[in-house]
């Protein structure tokens, strides 16, 4: 394999690099995670193409130099788009005895194995540039639109198809090229990590669109002669009825993407062009998120950090923490990310969900469902009598639910649960108005989260610079006051010059590379953290409203969402841009 140390080994003997570079660089590699291949190419101690050239004949494989290469549109789809992007390979060219793969890896034999039995024919590995693979690899981007496009015209459809001939609708489903685009779709998505999948009818056809990093970015437009079969083939996969399109339905699948099984939640509505479909992509093995991956924060924030007060507050037996913020802004993330800390031998967690996200081992999760009875309020009530030590409870919807909850909360249970508000103190205001009673809120509650998500900078090209003056003025107008409090704190935070304007701060800029398609890869969380000390819990109970307990929560040191992100902004984390798009009033 293409370890640190092969790599290491590779360079020395080749006398690419000196001892002391490579040290150097072996410690960068660890302090930040990266693979030494790639921390000595951007330090410009090797060139990236004698280096993997070197690496190959130290393999003893051939060395193929993708970017002068043209790829047969043939031989590049002997491999899924869906394997290849999640697997980082490229079929370049097709043997007697096989086919040709270009990989970073030529020594995976798990990634070997899989190609073989996913093409029924022998692998034969050579090794490729990251940047080179990188780039072959968003062919397949690019190629998607044109890829069902041709299926689509390879269908042979009916000019109409019987609404409510459940038997025609089923045969349609099963039809080749149909089943062969709902799986480049899917695939496809996955692998550009793509939260969701709109599959919209409109006049002029069918408009797909992937939901990356938050934002919406249309794909590909389908014909109408396919529409139905879409349609019925995603029923089919979800065990949905045929036959009906006047109402709404959900389900559910699974799909097989690389080593890993994806679930697939699906929502189908009635429109006025036909049926609207929206596929949630769930991983549901996927590696467990730390606090600190999230975005919480802890250093140099001082004891009102987001990080200190959360995990102060999660070690209570008892109480209620908060975590609120609207549809998508990661809310049930951040609860699994407490849940996995939480998650220990001698401790009974119970979950009440809607729906289960991601399975943690250790944990008994419950799944809501309402046509049976099962409600949150419902199960909570069953949930209390399995003698649970912490309860999580995916949504406080309604007064039943909340005052279940607060009960838990009073009776010994720390109790994890989602709200929907715009920030931390309107929370309190929420429970009150759904019949809590307020002293009980004073009382029960912890601290409260409030979040949004923010699409993070590309690493490999951000720029540094200042502010532009057109977006100081409007972060002066947008958020005046906590402005003072930004600077302050990225004073506090500077080992060198300390910004005393706005116009002084330094913050990255995105750019854009071969590895991101807009100077932006990944999200990660901006958050404030509500602590319910003493004083704000006598505000409570006094019946302050929310700009008097949210002023009093900053002057105890409470980092607002706007301030934390300005934070990450200085950082190179995120952009100011982003800031304000999702802090805006």
């Amino acid at each position: 394999m293409l370890t640190d140390a092969f790599v290491e080994e590779t360079a020395r003997a080749a006398k690419m690099a000196s001892d002391a570079d490579l040290a150097a660089s072996l410690s960068t590699a660890r302090t930040q995670g990266r693979p030494l291949a790639e921390v000595l190419v951007a330090r410009k101690i090797v060139g990236e193409q004698a280096l993997y050239e070197a690496l190959a004949k130290a393999l003893d494989i051939p060395f193929v130099d993708l970017h002068n290469r043209a790829i047969a549109p043939d031989v590049l789809a002997t491999i899924s788009a869906g394997l290849a992007m999640n697997r980082r390979v490229i079929a370049y060219d097709t043997a007697e005895d096989g086919i040709r793969v270009a990989m970073e890896d030529p020594d995976d034999l798990d990634t070997i194995e899989l190609l073989r039995r996913a093409t029924g024919r022998t692998i034969i590995p050579a090794l490729a540039t990251s940047t080179a693979v990188t780039e072959a690899v968003r062919m397949y981007h690019a190629d998607v639109a044109a890829t069902v496009q041709s299926l689509a015209e390879l269908s042979v459809l009916p000019e109409t198809v019987r609404i409510g001939d459940g038997r025609d609708l089923h045969e349609l489903a099963e039809e080749a090229p149909i089943v062969r685009i709902v799986e480049t779709l899917l695939q496809h998505a996955i692998s550009r990590q793509a939260s969701d999948i709109h599959i919209e009818p409109a006049p002029q056809g069918m408009q797909v669109r992937y939901r990356i990093d938050g934002i919406l970015r249309p794909t590909a437009t389908l014909p109408h002669a396919v529409a139905a079969g879409i349609v019925a083939r995603i029923k089919v996969l979800a065990n949905l009825k045929l036959d009906e399109h006047r109402l709404p339905q959900d389900g559910r699948f699974t799909v097989a993407a690389a080593s890993e099984r994806i679930a697939v939640r699906v929502s189908i509505m009635p429109v006025y062009d036909g049926e609207k479909i929206v596929l949630r992509i769930l991983r549901e093995s996927g590696k467990m998120i730390t606090l600190p991956d999230l975005g919480l924060r802890g250093e140099a924030l001082g004891d009102a950090a987001p990080l200190t007060v959360v995990e102060r507050n999660i070690r209570k037996p008892h109480g209620i923490i908060f975590v609120t913020g609207p549809t998508g802004s990661g809310k049930t993330t951040t609860l699994y990310a407490i849940l996995n800390v939480l998650n220990k031998p001698g401790v009974n967690i119970a979950t009440i969900e809607d729906p289960i996200e991601y399975r943690i081992p250790g944990i008994n999760q419950t799944q809501v469902q309402p046509r049976i009875g099962l409600t949150f309020a419902t199960g909570l009530r069953s949930l209390l009598r399995q003698d649970p030590n912490i309860i999580m409870v995916g949504e406080i919807r309604d007064a039943e639910t909340a005052d279940i909850a607060v009960n838990a909360a009073l009776t010994g249970h720390l109790v994890l649960a989602t709200l929907h508000t715009n920030d931390a103190a309107t929370s309190l205001t929420r429970l009150q108005e759904m019949g809590v009673p307020t002293f009980l809120v004073a009382s029960t509650i912890n601290c409260i989260i409030a979040q949004r998500l923010v699409r993070r900078l590309c690493p490999s090209c951000r720029a540094q610079g200042k502010i532009p003056k057109e977006l100081q003025e409007e972060l002066r107008e947008a958020h005046g006051t906590p402005i003072a409090d930004v600077l302050r704190r990225a004073a506090a935070r500077s080992a060198g010059t300390k910004p005393k304007t706005l116009a002084s701060i330094e913050v990255w800029q995105r750019t854009a590379c071969a590895e991101c398609e807009d100077g932006y890869r990944g999200r990660i969380g901006i958050y404030e953290v509500l602590d319910v000390t003493s004083a704000i819990s006598e505000r409570i109970q006094a019946r302050a409203n929310r700009d008097e307990i949210h002023a009093l929560a900053v002057s105890e040191g409470m980092a607002t969402m706007f301030v934390d992100g300005m934070l990450k902004a200085i950082d190179g984390v995120t952009t100011v841009e982003e800031i304000l798009r999702v802090t805006r009033e």
